[in-house]
């Protein structure tokens, strides 16, 4: 009974979360959002360096972020939300590029191992051939990984810079639902308790989804083949929830 009363009192208390504690929580869903993005970003660079590009090396990461700083510059040249998009958005990866990984030191330690195992790999033997071999792999992995976080950074300002076409998106539903469920409500249309439900459902999803895919991709590709089509699904779930709520509140 004792449980079933604690239970009780959990569910209440997680539905009685409201929008002020919603909205304090939201940067920390958005900074786990992101460092799962991250994760998958590097960690598919990596899979594709071991068995797809390993010539290409940690220069595949940073060709791709040059692609993603290309498509700034030329997809997003006039933007609501920033000014000079182009000469902004290399501006931030470049202060990120010095503050996180030149001024800590992490760049000239990944270069000094990697020489100074590339000169023991020539001269030695043995364990310490592998050794320099073994540096020569973490200078490859980490200087992806390196870049691999500043094109999450750069795929991060696309999406941010694409926020007035979602919402966009998402107003143009919510008018097209209200339409479709005034004309349900005068009229003799059907409700449907099972469609809204699952319609609404899937908008959270919908919205997150492009912040873990995008910035995860091994590949440049155009970020609209990606945030496009989940645009216009997530304002065609919008409509279906907003036209399929009950007639009578």
């Amino acid at each position: 009974m004792a449980n079933t009363t604690d239970t009780a009192k959990n569910q209440q208390a997680y539905r009685e979360k409201g929008p002020i504690s919603r909205l304090l929580g939201l940067p920390f869903t958005l900074m786990g959002i992101l460092l799962v993005a991250l994760f998958f970003s590097i960690v598919s660079e990596w899979i594709g360096l071991f068995f797809f590009w390993p010539q290409e090396g940690w220069r595949h990461s940073q060709q791709m972020l040059n692609s993603e700083l290309t498509w700034i510059s030329t997809a997003f040249s006039d933007s609501l939300l920033m000014d000079e998009t182009d000469q902004t958005a290399r501006w931030i990866i470049v202060q990120t590029y010095e503050w996180c990984f030149e001024k800590t030191g992490l760049i000239d330690w990944i270069s000094r191992s990697a020489e100074q195992a590339r000169l023991n790999s020539n001269r030695g033997t043995g364990l310490q051939h592998y050794l320099g071999k073994t540096y020569v792999y973490i200078e490859d992995y980490g200087l992806a990984a390196v870049y691999a976080v500043l094109t999450l950074l750069a795929r991060v300002m696309i999406l941010i810079l694409t926020i007035p076409l979602v919402l966009a998106a998402v107003f143009t539903g919510a008018a097209d639902g209200l339409v479709r469920r005034d004309l349900r409500r005068f009229g003799a249309g059907r409700e449907s308790g099972f469609i809204y439900h699952r319609a609404k459902m899937l908008i959270l999803p919908l919205w997150v989804a492009p912040w873990i895919i995008y910035p995860a991709l091994p590949i440049t590709v155009n970020p609209m083949l990606v945030l496009l089509p989940s645009t216009v699904a997530l304002g065609l779930i919008v409509s279906i929830t907003v036209g399929s709520f009950k007639k009578y509140l």
